[in-house]
């Protein structure tokens, strides 16, 4: 189905169900209201099928791996099964590893520490702090901002033309800006690390939720992304992708599970011979249930099928890009332009409102909930606020009082289970807070604006 024949099928409109979708809250203005979720970026919420998978299973939940007993057993077919699902959504190849972690942050930094002697790095400071940070062993190169898909292919080309061609090289590169929703040239990209002799990894946390991630096709040699993004509970992640780095690399934790054989030496000490398969870095006690909620959510996804779920996003997206629009006194941040494919992330700034002072009255006056601050992308945004890059700043608000100017922005983010009056009701009350004023006083504490008592 091609997306402008899904749009005009109305049949198609109605979100998944999630939980909490009833979930009324408090008015500071009086009475209370449905609450709109509007924070999918951060997490978003569980589907009603995933919880309902999990709670059908959890009367059965056993050890996995080394259990005799009848539940056990079936526990660790689901597990193992559940890391087929994955593999299967990810469209991974035949002989790539799906691990399972906790998050996006803890694959990525799994797969920074299974990194070959001397790997040089290459990410672009656009990147969420998870896709960032973890390279500390490495030699990295920090590629700036581009301004065009483009431009990006370009500038990573160039990077890489200047390395050291004998030596390791990863280039790490997110699917879907955090910040911005843009989506970014990944097969562009992942065709100009291998010409170059280097490898490439997907954060995939904005994007797996939003759009088919296809290994074989991006061709890219990992993918990272976690649960909670993805309409499951926290505390589950995977890396998927090739397994010879992460098979020659050390355990990314020492343990049971990980461990195939453990024996004494005769000087005293233990001998350990590692699992060669994904258990080597999944030592202890897995989180079946994290791990059974993350193919439970995929499988609903490719069961409602993203041709669909991408059609009925972006009249999301397009309802509140036309609202925004609206309004002079709001800035939409953007690396590549309006023209530019994306997810239902946006970023902006309302002229004349410190954006925690924004966020806070869109909660308290309207029962919406959306993220301030620099979400975790501090280089990004600042780039795009055009501030100075040194300035110290926190992931949320720094301490600026309602009406002082904030070197923050506005975050809303939505997906399948976002009803359209979420958003009609958003575009409504950014039009009335800047038309009108907030109908309430606040002040800061502890670095947030709060309704004043």
């Amino acid at each position: 189905m091609s997306v402008s024949t899904a749009v005009a099928d109305q049949t198609i409109c109605a979100q998944l169900p999630v939980l909490g979708r009833d979930v009324t809250v408090p008015l500071v203005t009086g009475g209370e209201v449905t609450y709109a979720a509007l924070d999918y970026a951060a997490s978003a919420p569980a589907l009603q099928r995933v919880w309902d998978d999990v709670a059908a299973y959890a009367p059965y939940y056993g050890s996995v791996h080394r259990g005799a007993g009848y539940l056990s057993q079936l526990s660790t077919d689901l597990f193992e099964n559940s890391r087929t699902t994955v593999a299967e959504f990810l469209d991974c190849r035949a002989d790539d590893q799906v691990v399972f972690t906790r998050s996006t942050t803890d694959s990525l930094n799994l797969l920074a520490g299974a990194l070959p002697a001397d790997c040089q790095v290459f990410v672009f400071e656009t990147e969420h702090h998870a896709s960032l940070l973890p390279w500390r062993d490495a030699r990295v190169t920090y590629l700036n901002a581009p301004r065009t898909p483009q431009e990006a292919v370009a500038t990573l080309e160039g990077a890489l033309a200047g390395r050291d061609p004998h030596g390791p090289a990863l280039v790490c590169v997110t699917g879907a800006s955090n910040v911005t929703g843009e989506l970014w040239p990944v097969r562009e990209l992942a065709a100009a690390a291998h010409a170059h002799g280097a490898r490439i990894v997907l954060d995939a946390a904005q994007l797996a939720p939003h759009h088919p991630v296809s290994v074989r096709d991006l061709d890219v040699d990992w993918v990272a992304f976690s649960g909670h993004k993805l309409y499951a509970p926290f505390g589950s992640g995977v890396l998927a992708g090739r397994s010879d780095w992460l098979r020659e690399a050390e355990p990314y934790l020492a343990g049971g599970g990980a461990s195939r054989k453990v024996s004494r030496r005769t000087d005293g000490g233990v001998d350990v011979e590692w699992h060669e398969s994904a258990a080597r870095h999944e030592a202890g006690s897995p989180n079946v249930i994290g791990v059974y909620s993350i193919a439970s959510a995929c499988k609903a996804l490719t069961e409602a099928g993203f041709d669909t779920l991408v059609a009925r996003e972006q009249q999301l997206i397009e309802t509140v890009r036309a609202g925004l629009a609206e309004v002079p006194e709001v800035r939409v941040l953007s690396l590549f332009g309006d023209d530019a494919p994306r997810v239902g992330v946006i970023s902006f700034v309302v002229e004349g409102w410190n954006s925690s002072h924004f966020a806070a009255a869109l909660s308290a006056e309207y029962g919406i909930g959306v993220r301030d601050g620099l979400f975790c992308a501090h280089p990004l945004v600042r780039t795009l606020l055009g501030s100075d890059p040194q300035t110290q700043g926190e992931c949320g608000a720094p301490e600026a009082a309602p009406g002082e100017k904030s070197l923050n922005a506005i975050r809303v983010s939505f997906g399948a289970g976002t009803p359209d009056e979420h958003v009609e009701r958003f575009v409504r009350a950014v039009k009335e807070l800047v038309r009108a004023g907030a109908k309430w006083n606040y002040r800061t504490q502890d670095g947030r604006c709060v309704p004043a008592v």
